[in-house]
């Protein structure tokens, strides 16, 4: 996709597949975010939100199973919270840093920013900040903003701001982009040639869009096309030596038999040679590196013109 000004996230063209590497010679990448918000509207994370049985449940049981199911298969996720749900139990905050998970910030209440002003904005970041540098005595390094409970967009919600906020706060990476498939840089000024490393996400392989949102039926008989569409998308970015990402509710997969398909997962994935787990800041310094934004986005100029009246 061509570059444009506040438009396009990333380069115009994308890595092959054999220009992809990863660390010691591994074959792919694999990448979990475990989600830990419960907000359900654009206001963010509500005493309401806070109190429903799901949100109950997530916390507590269903988070224990899906601990349980990444410590038994050696796997460590990328942990994205909202600051005001760290707040309420900074203990598992905690405590899953010390298991070797990586805390990612996702957002003051995970609310939507769209139609905030800069400085509202950047003072809710700088708030989200300080309160997880407080609780895990590490400054964060990633930012999420993905689809709350309801979201009607895949995406989640950011500002023309945002990206520009994030790298002026001192951030590494943006933990969910749509523009690729592998990490790629979140272009904000052409001429300047600033950017934010972005980490791909696709809600195919969100466990919310398959359990929480059915077409018909409860959600509960939607687990098993859920899981086949992780064993799809893993084998094919596996063979290709690509990325795989994958996204986790303790409300939703923590739950009942959705536990026993998520473990039947991870062990299928776990019999593949050459797999790099590794955090999302662990992958942004690899990407840094290997890939740095001083010379790896390949931008070009725009290849279509405005006309009068254009909203684009």
């Amino acid at each position: 996709m061509p570059w444009k000004d506040g438009y396009t996230i990333s380069d115009e063209r994308s890595l092959t597949d054999d220009q992809v590497r990863w660390p010691d010679g591994n074959r792919c990448c694999v990448s979990i975010t475990v989600d830990l918000s419960v907000a359900s509207g654009p206001a963010g994370i509500t005493e309401r939100d806070l109190t429903s049985p799901r949100a109950q449940f997530g916390a507590r049981d269903g988070l224990e199973q899906v601990r349980t199911a990444l410590c038994r298969f050696g796997l460590r996720a990328t942990v994205a919270v909202p600051a005001v749900m760290a707040m309420v139990d900074p203990d598992t905050i905690r405590s899953l840093a010390a298991d070797g998970h990586e805390i990612a910030v996702q957002g003051l209440r995970h609310e939507d920013v769209s139609e905030l002003d800069r400085a509202d904005e950047a003072a809710r970041i700088a708030r989200a900040t300080e309160i997880l540098t407080g609780i895990t005595g590490q400054r964060p390094a990633g930012w999420y903003s993905l689809p709350r409970q309801g979201d009607p967009f895949a995406g989640g919600t950011i500002s023309p701001h945002t990206i520009d906020l994030l790298n002026d706060a001192g951030y590494r990476y943006f933990g969910n982009g749509l523009a690729d498939d592998i990490p790629h840089y979140w272009v904000t000024d052409f001429a300047a040639r600033r950017a934010m490393l972005t980490l791909p996400y696709y809600y195919h392989y969100d466990d919310q869009f398959f359990l929480l949102f059915p077409s018909k039926g409860t959600g509960l008989e939607h687990a098993d096309s859920l899981f086949r569409n992780w064993r799809a998308e893993f084998a094919a970015q596996y063979r290709r030596g690509r990325y795989f990402h994958m996204v986790l509710h303790p409300y939703a997969s923590g739950f009942g038999h959705r536990v026993r398909l998520l473990e039947t997962f991870l062990q299928f994935m776990r019999g593949h040679d050459g797999l790099w787990n590794a955090t999302g800041s662990e992958i942004a310094g690899y990407w840094r590196g290997a890939y740095p934004p001083e010379t790896h986005p390949r931008l070009e100029p725009p290849v279509w013109r405005d006309y009068p009246g254009s909203l684009s």
